[in-house]
């Protein structure tokens, strides 16, 4: 019997030893963790007493951009991290996240109080918190501090105009999504006439308002695109003028477009300056995050309550805010003169081909190439020419009636 035993005892150890090593190789080859997002705690002193939570895709690199995203009233950084899209983007293009959480503690609904004089002021407050913890991103995760940007919804676009204005040295550019300009209200008394029917000031008192928020700074001022549903009625479209008038004077711009583009999903785009403004119309569009579900580069988010189905607004503002690395493939624009064909036909002319060299702005001109985001496209093939504009020179082949063809 004790023979046995010891011989059963012997197999099962031999067996053991089997599954173990068995395991180990199945360890080895599974790939690790997946990142997700998680809460952080002991960023700073936070006195706007709020969540923070952070994204690192897995193989971020030293040095790598990050995003601050601000959830709309009734929201949660996590509801705003997975359907908003930027999570694709963060993985396919390696930068961080980072997503400040209102509780309900601060505000009923959750919402960031961006009409609260002491959340909005430089140095204090929610407005305070967030930059805290970009600062603690900067420390503990390696991140570029000349590459952090900012992106909202509703309160939190209000809260992303407040981000913009009182840290212009913290943030490189921002995105404005159904939001209101910066110091519209300074109260809950006016933050509902802010948002519906919006307030009317001239560029220059809004600008002003911007420029008071850090008195002295004499820095570069962030980028800002713009956002807004043409049938939102929670926050007024005018909003999206306001902004736009309040971002261009604080660039020193004209509130006169140098260009616009029609882009899918009813969207209209509107250039400022040196593509230092945006501002993005959707039409039709109520009050949320503009979305666009799908497995396409250019697709992105979860159709949902205050993410609304039109336009990847994410991918637009991922390339806005140069995170791509310049690698991403641009999607073919719709220029409102001169629409794109949907089939790419490649005739073969008897005659000799027909090639013209001129700047980009008169290829535009002449109607051998349209214009969308600043860029010249070659009409018909939509090969992209480079800037629009009268320094950059472009030889056009054409090999068909409306299409043409970089190089002769």
């Amino acid at each position: 019997m004790r023979r046995s035993s010891s011989l059963l005892t012997r197999l099962a150890g031999a067996a053991a030893g089997v599954v173990l090593a068995a395991a180990a190789v199945l360890t080895a080859a599974l790939p690790a963790q997946a990142a997700t997002l998680t809460q952080v705690t002991g960023f700073g002193s936070n006195p706007g007493n709020l969540a923070m939570y952070a994204y690192r895709p897995d193989g971020l690199p030293a040095n790598a951009p990050a995003v601050v995203l601000l959830h709309g009233c009734t929201q949660d950084a996590s509801g705003y991290f997975t359907n908003s899209g930027w999570q694709k983007y963060a993985d396919l293009w390696k930068f961080a996240l980072i997503v400040p959480q209102q509780s309900s503690s601060n505000n009923a609904n959750s919402c960031f109080n961006w009409f609260e004089t002491g959340d909005t002021a430089r140095g204090q407050g929610e407005a305070l918190s967030i930059k805290q913890m970009v600062d603690y991103a900067k420390t503990n995760y390696g991140v570029d501090s000349g590459r952090v940007y900012v992106s909202g919804l509703s309160a939190g676009a209000a809260m992303s105009a407040v981000m913009l204005a009182t840290y212009p040295d913290v943030f490189a550019a921002g995105s404005i999504i159904a939001g209101i300009p910066y110091r519209c209200a300074t109260s809950m008394v006016n933050a509902f006439s802010c948002m519906n029917p919006g307030v009317d000031k001239t560029p220059a008192q809004w600008g002003d308002l911007v420029r008071n928020a850090y008195s002295g700074y004499s820095g570069p001022r962030p980028r800002v695109a713009v956002w807004h549903g043409t049938s939102d009625t929670t926050v007024a479209p005018m909003n999206a003028t306001e902004s736009r008038d309040q971002w261009t004077n604080v660039l020193g711009v004209s509130q006169t477009p140098t260009s616009t583009a029609s882009l899918p999903g009813g969207t209209s785009l509107e250039v400022y300056g040196n593509d230092q403004v945006r501002l993005y119309r959707v039409s039709g569009m109520g009050h949320g995050t503009p979305v666009d579900p799908g497995s396409a580069t250019d697709q992105c988010g979860t159709a949902t309550s205050y993410f609304l189905d039109t336009i990847c607004s994410t991918y637009r503002d991922a390339l806005f805010f140069g995170l791509d690395g310049g690698t991403a493939p641009s999607p073919t624009p719709t220029a409102t003169a001169s629409p794109s064909p949907t089939a790419s036909p490649s005739p073969s002319p008897t005659a000799s081909p027909v090639c013209v060299t001129a700047s980009n702005y008169a290829h535009v001109a002449a109607g051998r190439a349209y214009q969308s985001l600043g860029y010249a496209y070659a009409l018909g093939s939509n090969q992209k020419m480079g800037l629009y504009n009268t320094y950059y020179t472009t030889t056009l082949k054409q090999t068909g009636p409306s299409y043409w063809v970089i190089g002769c």
